[in-house]
């Protein structure tokens, strides 16, 4: 899935590729980034498991225009940057799809600097770990049917048992939290209030008993009229008894926001404001790639998504796929915390 290019993405690149009075570039391969000299539609395989390995860890970035030896910001040719912007990041993602059992999130950067064109790809971290590799593909297979990649310190390689076990305790532990939280929910209802519902209690009759179903569920029901029956018998149904009375979210969602605006009042925008007044001279391009560095967005200790819409939560609770253009709420915590980092 590719989304549209951000500033923050673009000032990112900016500092991955700066150089110093010797033209070498200051950053380093590692877990979190891999430089390539030139781009190659020949080569996707090979970036396809970086896009894996990143995935499977911590998110990365695979940077176009960088020689190896030594380390410079030569940048991409014409012939290659032509091969980037004619990318089909439809095409793209349907390429991924096939070769890995669960969705890679990715976006992508071209920048212009002296003179010199360079690319990138943003691979986001998986909500979905561990990423398999469901099919053989590249020269000499370098795409393994049932292989797990995984990003080291500076290199791609299929993941040792460690790091593999991690991320089995992660999910156990994900999936007993959701657990937990089902069971405190229940608690917090008390056991006389709270209904589980299995199939045989939706043929309920109580008219005092109520229970909400969400939009989504809802979408999927089926309600036939009493004396109305279905022709086709092996399809399921539900017999209404009383009535259907809609809810409107529309209330329950301007509460949610009000209180999300008191928890997080400050825009991008305000933030970077707030952090200028208080740091003497720090340019807004820093501001950007120390949120980015510091992990800021999307973390609640600092900062919340504002979704233009339910589709755009959804999306993110499923697979942690965000759009570029979502915008991010900050609170006072992240101005202060931003504040020490760039004054040192």
């Amino acid at each position: 899935m590719s989304e549209t290019v951000s500033s923050e993405l673009e000032a990112t690149l900016n500092q991955i590729v700066a150089t110093g009075n010797n033209q070498k570039i200051n950053c380093r391969e590692s877990r979190t980034l891999e430089f390539k000299e030139q781009f190659n539609f020949s080569a996707l395989a090979d970036y396809f498991r970086d896009f894996a390995a990143f995935a499977n860890n911590a998110g990365g970035y695979l940077v176009f225009g960088v020689t190896d030896s030594p380390r410079t910001a030569a940048g991409l040719s014409s012939k290659a940057l032509d091969s980037f912007e004619k990318l089909d990041p439809e095409k793209l993602t349907g390429l991924l799809n096939d070769c890995f059992s669960a969705e890679i999130v990715w976006e992508t950067a071209q920048i212009e600097v002296d003179g010199k064109s360079f690319a990138a790809f943003h691979v986001f971290a998986s909500s979905e770990k561990p990423i398999i590799c469901t099919k053989d593909e590249g020269k000499s297979q370098t795409l393994k049917n049932g292989s797990i990649y995984y990003r080291y310190g500076g290199r791609t390689q299929v993941i040792k048992h460690g790091e593999l076990q991690a991320i089995i305790n992660e999910r156990i532990e994900q999936t007993n939290a959701a657990w937990i939280d089902h069971v405190q929910q229940v608690g917090i209802a008390g056991p006389k209030k709270a209904v589980l519902l299995s199939e045989s209690d939706l043929n309920a009759t109580d008219s005092s008993k109520k229970f909400v179903v969400d939009r989504e569920l809802a979408s999927k029901l089926k309600f036939i009229k009493k004396g109305h029956f279905k022709e086709d018998a092996t399809e399921q149904a539900m017999r209404l008894v009383g009535d259907v009375t809609p809810i409107e979210a529309v209330e329950v969602e301007k509460i949610v926001e009000a209180n999300l605006f008191e928890k997080y009042p400050y825009t991008a925008k305000a933030l970077a404001s707030e952090v200028a007044g208080r740091v003497s001279g720090v340019k807004q391009n820093a501001i950007w790639t120390a949120i980015t560095s510091n992990g800021l967005k999307g973390n609640p200790e600092f900062s919340v998504y504002n979704f233009k819409n339910p589709a755009q939560r959804q999306q993110y609770e499923e697979n942690g796929a965000v759009c570029s253009t979502t915008p991010v709420l900050y609170n006072g915590a992240a101005i202060d915390l931003l504040v020490e980092v760039l004054s040192q």
